[in-house]
């Protein structure tokens, strides 16, 4: 059996952070341990399996360890040996211990394949015992979700479908996807997309706290407890899916306190922390599911993780995934800064290097160099790894429909992390690389025919549901069954 240096730290590193010995240690001796489980690489790197079990490199320019997926390729794996770290080893590197059981779910996007019939039609029930009730009580008050529904809609059909946003990993939804068009005759508007697939924004956690908190702050404790408990209902049956699952747990150990101390937000209330309050109730171990909210940054870094884990198969292809994530991120920035200017952007400057600016300092030194290169110079090799005409490049054409899915996830929700992190608007038709993986899927049938289930409601007159019946001025015209 062949040495892997990577696979062998990391399995003594499980073991000893599963030791119940592990809480008792200090944090120097837990630095210490972690410390003289260093591993070296030929090229002269330093890693360290930390904390949220993930990897950290070294990065020999500004001495800091950055979270950074380990590298793929065999030999490097064998040519790595322990090398006890000599650098400061912070704190957040430090494994605390509920940070390695988190169940990090699937990064694969709800394309190929559907979310399963069993999900979308309890969904749907929580909407048909909900939709009725009175927009006096249940208002959208002012809120995001003002945009998105129409203007007779309630709260309670806005907290099932904010519990759906804020809970998938990476809201890329098939065209047809039932757990979306269940919501079609409440919708103000077309949801942004293409032929093919909806590419939503991440879900807010604040509007969600929103819906509850208005309603608490107005007196209504019955509605707004009324409202946490839908939420909690939802997460609930969401998180029979992976791909809801770490997040969905998270929104349950925020809210289902309240259900049983109703009390718990009332100190908060007056004075507007209520979104502050929630996140104190979640449990250390769902505590990266948070990480959009509580750190940009990490959030983004953890992204462009599973980015690299997704892009495996290209080990097999001779190339580094480490870079070929650097080079498609450095496709997408390109292609969505040359079409518009962040928020903060001075007038003037450059939106991609305004952007790059700000992403450089959360890549190590050589992820960073990568993304330069593949940025800069069009004769650079990684240029190979970009999409050319709406299509993957070859070597990274998934060889099966979970692969391809996963990269479609991943890297969507990369471009949702740097756009957040740097203030950039999210593209309506998709980012390049997540718009490019789609054309794997499409001629895939990903959903499971069955008998159609019925409508919500029944309209008599195609004027009174506007955008659904439009087939001719619609921004989006009418998709076909995958």
């Amino acid at each position: 059996m062949r040495w892997d240096g990577f696979g062998a730290i990391e399995s003594d590193m499980r073991a000893l952070v599963a030791d119940p010995r592990w809480s008792l240690l200090t944090p120097l001796g837990r630095a210490h341990a972690i410390a003289q489980r260093c591993l070296a690489t030929p090229d002269g790197s330093h890693w360290l399996f930390g904390a949220h079990a993930r990897w950290y490199r070294l990065d020999r320019v500004d001495g800091r360890w950055h979270l950074s997926a380990p590298p793929s390729h065999p030999v490097v794996r064998e040519a790595a040996r322990p090398h006890p770290a000599r650098a400061p080893i912070p704190p957040h590197v430090v494994p605390a211990g509920p940070d390695f059981v988190f169940d990090r779910g699937s990064t694969q996007g709800f394309v190929g394949p559907d979310v399963p019939r069993e999900i979308t039609e309890r969904v749907r029930a929580l909407l048909l015992a909900h939709r009725g009730l009175s927009t006096d009580d249940y208002p959208l008050a002012g809120g995001p979700y003002e945009e998105v529904f129409a203007p007779d809609v309630t709260g309670a059909v806005a907290a099932v479908w904010g519990t759906v946003m804020w809970c998938a990993y990476a809201p890329a939804f098939d065209g047809n996807e039932v757990l979306l068009s269940m919501f079609g005759e409440f919708l103000a508007r077309p949801l942004p997309g293409d032929d093919w697939v909806r590419w939503l924004p991440m879900g807010s956690l604040d509007a969600l706290v929103g819906l509850y908190a208005e309603r608490m702050a107005f007196g209504a404790h019955e509605a707004g407890l009324r409202l946490a408990g839908l939420m909690a209902e939802t997460a609930t049956i969401l998180r029979a899916d992976p791909r809801f699952r770490p997040r969905a747990d998270a929104l349950l150990g925020m809210v289902e306190p309240l259900l049983s101390r109703p009390w718990l937000d009332l100190h908060a209330v007056p004075s507007g922390t209520v979104r502050r309050a929630w996140l104190s109730r979640c449990p250390p171990h769902l505590a990266p599911a948070t990480l959009p909210e509580t750190s940009p940054g990490d959030h983004f870094r953890h992204s462009l993780y599973d980015l690299t884990e997704a892009l495996t198969v290209t080990a097999s292809r001779g190339w580094e995934p480490r870079t070929v994530a650097a080079a498609l991120l450095a496709a997408d920035v390109s292609g969505v800064c040359g079409a518009t200017e962040p928020a903060w952007a001075p007038p003037g400057a450059s939106a991609t290097a305004q952007v790059v600016t700000w992403l450089y300092g959360w890549l190590d030194d050589e992820l960073r160099q990568a993304f330069y290169l593949a940025l800069s110079d069009p004769a650079n090799p990684l240029r190979a790894c970009w999409p050319r005409g709406g299509r993957l490049a070859p070597l990274l054409v998934p060889p099966d429909r979970a692969t391809a899915a996963a990269l479609l996830g991943a890297a969507y929700a990369t471009g949702l992390a740097w756009c957040r992190l740097t203030g950039t608007p999210v593209p309506a038709s998709g980012f390049p690389v997540a718009s490019a993986a789609v054309q794997s899927l499409i001629h895939q049938r990903d959903d499971d025919p069955g008998p159609a289930p019925a409508p919500l409601r029944t309209v008599r007159d195609p004027e009174e549901s506007g955008w659904l019946f439009e087939t001719q001025n619609s921004d989006i015209s009418p998709l076909p069954p995958l």
